[in-house]
């Protein structure tokens, strides 16, 4: 009975400590927001990206790869030490008499080999050379793949913000108007059918807002992904100036492309890796030719089997040796071959994939162009209909308030410029996005000239 009053005391005094924690953690928690720009934002992703880690990390691997290459022509050296018990019948080289006796040896010496030919040595240097300057520039692409992703999501972020702000407006205005009716149905102007119907409305442009305010963390939400940020954490993301030359700039396809093959680094990527595969088909089939090695040593021995002592055998059975080595593969069970064909076919794979990234390259820029005319075109669409909806509305409004014009019509003149600010917000962003797509896919989009 003892042990269980104990046990419930303590079950009860770690409920009250896990009570207490919110009101201990409250005040901390209740700490002023980072603020974060959009140069921050990038900052912060080229820090903590995995991809961009995960590139980096591959780049060192390469350059791993490249020194091992290059060890190739360096003369290696190396020392030898080894002992041994023999039994059994030796020969006394002092007596000149067999004995039968256990023996003690050791050996030990230095040995050195030095390549002075073997033809796959050098394209095998070049194809690891090759492939670190492509890995490189995989770095390089891959911080402009980052940076795009933190305009994308920060973009995202302020045309939801915005959205969010017309929707906050328009229900303000609805609200408004619902208290001017509201005035009208008590001096027996309007109808209370009319008081009915904008409480609806009201009510409807709340929704509105409730929608675009979800819209507007669940951006927030994917940037801090993308940023890899503490969800615990309060953030107050600022917003950068809307650049209106954005809407004026023009751009010709011809040129497009021609910066985009000069300056794609992904491109050039393809076409390094495409050099290191023939690099590579050549070290292959230069094992068809022979190799030729020079090679040194220097050692000596100790034998128990004779009665001189352990350092004077080391003194009398030292020697050196210098010889040259030849190496021709006659038979080498289609090692060569095999191994031709497969670098044959990792070419033809490299030459396959340059041509598909230039074939994308194209149609990218293609299609940015496209987008971009496009998307000047909506923005000049949006800012011709918000200024007639706007006039439309102010219009209704009088007619309204002198009795000429019917709530209905007031709604809908309101709805119609409500989805004008809308559109408009829409498409100023949706020309920023299309523009820094454009600088994207050109291959000029890095964290110094991002606008």
């Amino acid at each position: 009975m003892k042990n269980n009053a104990a046990c419930c005391a303590l079950r009860a005094a770690r409920w009250m400590m896990v009570c207490a924690l919110p009101a201990i953690a409250g005040p901390l928690s209740a700490q002023q927001p980072q603020v974060i720009t959009f140069r921050d934002a990038i900052r912060i992703a080229l820090e903590r990206n995995s991809s961009l880690k995960l590139a980096r990390n591959a780049s060192e691997l390469d350059e791993a790869a490249l020194r091992q290459e290059r060890a190739q022509r360096a003369p290696d050296f190396r020392y030898n030490a080894s002992t041994a018990q023999t039994y059994g019948r030796t020969f006394n080289q002092s007596e000149g008499r067999v004995e039968n006796r256990s023996t003690q040896t050791v050996n030990t010496g230095v040995q050195s080999s030095f390549v002075l030919y073997d033809a796959s040595i050098s394209p095998s240097i070049r194809a690891a050379r090759l492939g670190a300057e492509a890995g490189d520039l995989d770095v390089e692409r891959t911080r402009q793949t980052v940076v795009f992703t933190v305009a994308t999501n920060f973009l995202g972020l302020i045309q939801n913000r915005e959205q969010l702000r017309v929707r906050q407006q328009s229900l303000a205005a609805e609200q408004a108007l619902e208290a001017q009716i509201n005035v009208y149905v008590e001096e027996g102007q309007r109808a209370i059918a009319d008081l009915y119907q904008q409480q609806a409305v009201v009510a409807s442009a709340r929704l509105a807002v409730v929608d675009a305010d979800r819209a507007a963390q669940l951006a927030e939400v994917d940037l801090m992904q993308t940023l890899k940020l503490d969800p615990r954490g309060q953030y107050e993301f600022v917003a950068p100036e809307f650049d209106e030359a954005a809407s004026a700039q023009q751009y010709q396809f011809d040129s497009l492309l021609v910066r985009a093959i000069a300056q794609r680094v992904d491109l050039d990527a393809e076409e390094m890796r495409l050099e290191a595969a023939e690099q590579s088909l050549r070290a292959a089939r230069a094992g068809r030719r022979p190799a030729l090695s020079l090679n040194a040593g220097y050692n000596t021995a100790y034998s128990s089997a004779t009665d001189l002592n352990f350092f004077d055998q080391l003194d009398q059975r030292r020697g050196g040796s210098v010889g040259l080595g030849l190496s021709l593969p006659i038979l080498d069970r289609s090692g060569t071959s095999i191994a031709t064909q497969r670098a044959r076919i990792a070419a033809d794979n490299a030459r396959i994939a340059v041509e598909d990234r230039q074939q994308e390259v194209a149609l990218q820029v293609r299609r940015a162009q496209l987008d971009f005319q496009s998307a000047q075109e909506q923005l000049r669409a949006a800012e011709a209909q918000q200024r007639a909806a706007e006039l439309a509305l102010q219009t209704v409004q009088e007619r309204y308030q002198v009795g000429a014009a019917t709530l209905v019509e007031l709604t809908q003149a309101r709805a119609v410029s409500v989805q004008a600010a809308s559109a408009i917000v829409s498409a100023r962003y949706n020309l920023l996005f299309q523009r820094t797509l454009m600088d994207y896919y050109i291959g000029v989009l890095n964290p110094e000239t991002v606008r």
